[in-house]
């Protein structure tokens, strides 16, 4: 099994950005069971590379890849995105090898389509029982890495009629799992012709997946 630590230590992250040095790094996409679509944005994180590298001066491969929470290959990417719209489930192995997976250094990013906060909570307390959801303050550095987020998460798409809202679960003094909920970042991420949201939705929805992707790369490792 590749563990993540060595994963990191491949990677060098120089000046104010993310500089990666490893060649083509891919954005990994969870594949999940329970019968949830969480292929349901198949644009999204091909842009987020893309933002990234012009950006932060990344090197991402624009292809993510496709990893289960059960499988050893998610000890390969150092960051890893969720989404959807239904159901989540996660049988015993799959989360102990996600909390493992965590653990070592690990990050998710859970982003609700809609209909996946319902599953979300209860998912995650199999992983980690002892941890709870807490909303982040608007002070937490994930919104204020090269973009400033004085309000916390913007509002890309309208659900509920309800503020979005960014949660966290923190180990050991760590972030190892970032849920942004009432915001769907994953549909701003996505080609313009998709949604067709206004450019400036389009572009906050990007640079607070860039923050995301900054905070995992430098802060986060850090800790």
């Amino acid at each position: 099994m590749v563990r993540v630590k060595s994963v990191f230590i491949a990677v060098l992250f120089v000046c104010a950005g993310i500089a990666a040095s490893a060649q083509g790094m891919k954005l990994g996409l969870l594949v999940y069971n329970g019968g949830g679509d969480w292929y349901a944005n198949p644009t999204s994180l091909k842009n987020l590379a893309a933002f990234c590298n012009e950006q932060l001066h990344t090197n991402f491969d624009l292809k993510e890849a496709h990893v289960e929470a059960g499988s050893p290959e998610i000890f390969n990417y150092p960051f890893i995105h969720m989404t959807g719209h239904g159901r989540w489930a996660l049988n015993d192995a799959e989360a102990q090898n996600l909390r493992k997976y965590l653990e070592g250094g690990g990050f998710l990013h859970i982003d609700d389509n809609y209909g996946l906060d319902p599953y979300v909570r209860p998912a995650l307390k199999k992983v980690f029982p002892e941890l709870e959801l807490a909303e982040l303050p608007f002070t937490y550095p994930i919104y204020h890495q090269k973009y400033n987020f004085p309000n916390g998460l913007p509002k890309i798409h309208e659900h509920d009629n309800k503020p979005p809202k960014g949660y966290g679960l923190i180990y050991k003094g760590r972030l190892v799992c970032f849920y942004s909920y009432e915001t769907d970042l994953g549909d701003g991420w996505e080609d313009f012709d998709v949604h067709r949201d206004p450019p400036e939705k389009h572009q906050a929805a990007l640079q607070m997946g860039a923050n995301l992707i900054q905070y995992v790369f430098t802060t986060n490792m850090e800790q």
